[in-house]
């Protein structure tokens, strides 16, 4: 594909479509992983309790252990203690008419038991114990396969493994899952203005900060951010001025070495924005420039085996594309149920006004009002230059580009900032 066919800005709908599209079709092999490895992976097939959670039936309070057919109708009813049953215990204890045990949370319900009087309720006098009317049968217990039963799914294939997803794996005895492998991605940022943090800047240069957003944002996309040869900073993503060469030589060794390449910088129509020319001199372009606001000169394309998201210099372009365009595309080759960027409503608490025909994702905090309303505030400054409103925002309202006017009140779709308290 020339320059000149991918030049056509594309809607942030198609231009997504046709990046799934093609990261399906780079779909990571599966791999078996420690669980302590598996933290935001993607599972590669459906992990299976191996047996019940929980396996046995046991008692869910401190209390007393008891047949729920001794429980007095009214007044008390005294109860022999047969003795006590502590978590992790298995030592044969059973439970006939009018006995009780001690028993702690977590612990297995003795034989013949199936209710648990709460420890605050009983009255104890030497070893009998003294219950009284209105406890209920049954109560405290959790009975076995309550959670999980044995063959059933606890994770589905294509879900991303959270704290919470190792916590349920972890509690059926897995010690091991199948996941897709992470992409490797060279993370390179462009740009003579551009210095590292620490070193001093001269009058016309500014920090690079778009090397540390984006491998934050990488690290939880469950990628593997790999090393970037001599362009390397030290922190992980590699740097380059405007030298064509230079930019030459780093996009074809990452494209040797990785999966994925995400640049930033340089892929504007200025005098020093080489990576369209270079990206479709070396492989081909998918398409190039996207009709969002702010992250119009957006780039899709690959070399050799290699994917190639450019993404615009200016600090919230390259945010927003990430979040819209790159993050759903990662996700995609890790096999994800649901690639697609998390979206809500919330009413809006002030009015927009926009006059071109591109989707504008506007920074915004996103608030639970004292009514129990989600309302959204559009924060001032919204260059894409500035960083401020991004700091004090927690998510992106989206405002489709055949959109001009809203009002407050009107309801929106609000792209939650990854995060974000």
């Amino acid at each position: 594909m020339s320059m000149k066919q991918a030049a056509t800005a594309l809607s942030v709908d198609e231009a997504r479509r046709r990046i799934l599209e093609t990261c399906l079709d780079r779909r990571m092999p599966i791999e078996q992983v420690a669980l302590e490895e598996a933290r935001l992976r993607v599972a590669g097939k459906d992990i299976v309790a191996p047996r019940d959670l929980p396996p046995f039936a046991n008692s869910a309070m401190d209390g007393f252990a008891l047949r729920g057919a001794d429980l007095p109708s009214d007044g008390t009813r005294r109860l022999r203690i047969a003795g006590t049953r502590l978590a992790g215990s298995a030592h044969e204890l059973s439970i006939g008419p009018g006995e009780c045990a001690r028993i702690t949370t977590g612990a297995l319900l003795p034989a013949g038991a199936d209710t648990v009087v709460i420890k605050e309720r009983v009255r104890v006098e030497g070893e009998t114990a003294i219950v009284q009317v209105g406890e209920t049968v049954g109560a405290h217990v959790r009975p076995a396969a309550e959670d999980f039963r044995a063959g059933e799914t606890v994770v589905q294939a294509g879900e991303r493994i959270t704290f919470a997803r190792m916590a349920a794996i972890a509690s059926v005895g897995l010690a091991t899952v199948e996941v897709s492998c992470r992409p490797r991605v060279t993370l390179l940022t462009t740009g003579d203005e551009l210095v590292m943090p620490g070193h001093t800047c001269s009058l016309a240069q500014i920090y690079n900060s778009n090397g540390y957003s984006l491998s934050a944002m990488l690290a939880m996309s469950g990628v593997r951010q790999i090393a970037a040869g001599a362009t390397d900073t030290g922190a992980g993503f590699g740097h380059l001025g405007d030298d064509v060469g230079r930019i030459r030589d780093a996009l074809s060794a990452a494209a040797e070495q990785g999966d994925a390449i995400i640049t930033s910088g340089g892929v504007s129509v200025g005098e020093a924005d080489y990576l369209p020319r270079l990206v479709g001199e070396l492989g081909r372009m998918h398409f190039w420039k996207v009709r969002m606001r702010p992250g119009m000169p957006f780039l899709f394309g690959e070399i050799g085996k290699a994917l190639v998201f450019c993404l615009p210099g200016n600090p919230v372009s390259t945010m927003a594309t990430f979040l819209a365009l790159v993050g759903p595309g990662l996700a995609a080759m890790q096999g994800s149920r649901n690639p697609l960027p998390r979206m809500h409503s919330a009413k809006l608490a002030s009015a927009i006004r926009k006059s071109h025909d591109r989707t504008e994702f506007l920074r915004a905090r996103v608030e639970v009002d004292d009514e129990g309303i989600c309302r959204a505030w559009p924060l001032a400054g919204q260059g894409s230059a500035m960083l401020r409103g991004v700091v004090e925002a927690n998510g992106l309202v989206v405002v489709p580009e055949s959109t001009r006017e809203l009002d407050s009140g009107e309801m929106v779709t609000v792209m939650p900032l990854p995060d974000c308290p």
